[in-house]
Parts: structure tokens; C-alpha cells; sequence
């Protein structure tokens, strides 16, 4: 078992270095699955197979210590160490160095894997498509359960949840690579036409309220970008808009329902499909979105982003946002 056990961890630490430095594409998600799995396996034999067969030898070992004190005694020998008796118990029932890694683990990695598969999964903010509301290196917190709870690795729901919202900040697999994980706002449900021409969010044929604020500096950049309030369904955010960056969205992928937009000089009209969300970044002229790679299917759905828990480069970002 030693040895199994070693080549098992191995496996996990190299599969751990392959993703790390980019020779494989890594699931976290998996990952977590087969450690639980594997940890688990071990802790059901340590507690039916190995604890046993630990407690009995220890028990023999005592009852032979026992024997041999009462030998001695018959001999007249009675000044004898009576703590030997508790420490061979005691090294009897040590676990093992390949237990302690597998089963004394399995509570621990279990709890982690139960939470972030039902309940909340931190993520990290890495790039600035969501900027004015969240900032590069905010952690966050994604609710799993809101939009209904899905079966970990194979991703089929289980629960209905309910229905995503405009203006809600979600978490997603990102389809044209589904291994990572993108955030962005809800702009368009399911059967909505949006429209983003000349900088401007049109919805069904109704312009999304806005209202202009005070610029906004990107310490990230060291400029200032013209600041918006916007009102997108029951959820009032700042956008920002860089006046420099043309209205044309240049480079479009050719994604699946490419066919329900239209592109010209002005930006883009899309007829959102059945079971796909049409989603946007905060940051409208530095965010790689859905007009650029289409549409989110349903089944990419993560959870809801909702609360910023740390950003060791400024404690007062910490609270929920819209």
C-alpha cells in the first residue's frame, strides 16, 4: 500500500505541475472529484480494514507485554516500567504516514469539495473587462445555487433555481474554451434583440436608461474614462466608456448563431437564442464578450457573483455589489 499510495499522489502532484506550467489544460473541478473520491476510498478502509487490524495487533502486543510482566513476576522480579505497556499501544495504533495523507485528509477535502460544488466557489477577478465594479485582484464570491445546483464535472442540473436576471453579474464557462471561467453582466435573456450601437444599449428596441457621473480613474492605466450609471432591469451599475476606442467591434469570431447578428460601422444587433444569454462587460470598450464570441448556452452557467471577500491591495473593497 505504501507504494500505491506514493504512486497516487504522485499522479495528483504531477498532473498539478502539468497544468501549472501550461502542458496540459487543467479541471479544477475533476481535480477536486477524484481527490475527494480517492481520499474517501482510503478513509472507508482505514475504518473498517486498517483501524481494525491496527487495534487488534496492539491489543496482541499488549497481552504479550502483560504475559511477560507476569512471568517476571512469578520470577520476583516486580519493579517493572508499567508506561511501556501504554507506548506500545501507542505505536501500535499510529496511522501510517500513507494514511495520514489520504484518509486524515478526506473530511477536509471533502467539506472544500461539497461548498464549492452547491454552495460558493471563490474565484478571482484577472482582468479589467469588469472595471468600475470589480477591479483586478478582487476575490469574490459565486453563489452555486441561485440559478439551481448542477451535478459536479458532468454539469447536469438537478435543481431549477431561479431564472438568470439583466444586470446580473454571473460566472460562466466560456465557450469557445469551456475550461475557463469568464464573468460578465447579463445583458440580454433569452428571445431579447440587444443592440449596441454607437456606444449605446438598446434592449427589445428600448434604450437602457443611463445617467452620466463623474470620470473614473483606472489607477491600472493612470487615465480617466468617462463614467456612467445604468439602469438594466432591477440593477443599477456603473459602466465606463473609452471615447477613443471606435464603436465597430472589429474581429468577431464566427461563433454558433452567428447568423442572429448584424454587424456594421456602429457596433452590433443580436436576436438572443432560446437557452443563450447575451452578456457584456462593465468596462464596454476593454471587455471580450459576447459581441466578440457570442452567445453563453445555459448549461455554462457557474453562479451568480455577488461578494467581494478580499483584495489585499485595498481592504475597502470588500462588501457585495450589483
Amino acid at each position: 500500500m505504501p507504494i500505491l499510495t506514493a504512486m497516487v499522489l504522485a499522479g495528483f502532484v504531477g498532473y498539478g505541475a502539468a497544468w501549472y506550467f501550461d502542458a496540459i489544460e487543467g479541471n479544477f473541478a475533476l481535480l477536486l472529484f477524484l481527490a475527494t473520491v480517492v481520499t474517501g476510498v482510503y478513509w472507508l478502509a482505514e475504518r473498517f480494514v486498517f483501524l481494525p487490524r491496527r487495534r487488534r495487533a496492539a491489543q496482541q502486543a499488549v497481552d504479550a507485554v502483560r504475559v511477560r510482566r507476569e512471568e517476571l513476576a512469578r520470577q520476583g522480579i516486580d519493579q517493572v516500567d508499567t508506561s511501556f505497556e501504554d507506548a506500545v499501544r501507542e505505536k501500535q495504533l499510529a496511522q501510517p504516514w500513507w494514511l495520514d495523507w489520504t484518509a486524515g485528509l478526506f473530511p477536509v477535502i471533502a467539506i472544500v469539495f461539497l461548498l464549492r460544488s452547491f454552495v460558493f466557489e471563490p474565484f478571482k477577478i484577472p482582468s479589467g473587462s469588469m472595471i468600475p465594479t470589480l477591479l483586478v485582484g478582487d476575490l469574490i464570491l459565486v453563489n452555486k445555487f441561485t440559478y439551481g445546483l448542477k451535478l459536479p464535472v458532468i454539469n447536469t442540473r438537478i435543481t431549477d433555481g431561479n431564472p438568470l436576471q439583466r444586470g446580473d453579474v454571473v460566472v460562466f464557462r466560456y465557450p469557445p474554451k469551456p475550461s475557463i471561467d469568464y464573468i460578465k453582466r447579463v445583458v440580454g435573456l433569452p428571445g431579447d434583440e440587444v443592440s449596441y450601437l454607437n456606444k449605446r444599449l438598446t434592449i427589445n428596441g428600448q434604450p437602457v436608461a443611463t445617467t452620466q457621473e463623474s470620470d473614473f480613474f483606472d489607477e491600472s492605466v493612470m487615465e480617466y474614462f468617462r463614467q456612467f450609471s445604468e439602469q438594466l432591469g432591477e440593477k443599477n451599475h456603473r459602466i465606463i466608456v473609452d471615447e477613443r476606442r471606435p464603436a465597430f467591434v472589429a474581429g468577431a469570431d464566427e461563433f454558433k448563431y452567428r447568423e442572429n447578428c448584424r454587424y456594421s460601422v456602429e457596433g452590433v444587433t443580436c436576436k438572443v437564442p432560446q437557452g443563450h444569454y447575451f452578456m457584456m462587460g462593465d468596462n464596454r470598450d476593454n471587455s471580450l464578450d459576447s459581441r466578440y464570441w457570442g452567445f453563453v448556452p445555459d448549461a455554462n452557467v457557474v453562479g451568480r457573483a455577488f461578494f467581494v471577500w478580499m483584495n489585499f491591495g485595498d481592504l475597502k473593497r470588500i462588501g457585495s455589489f450589483n
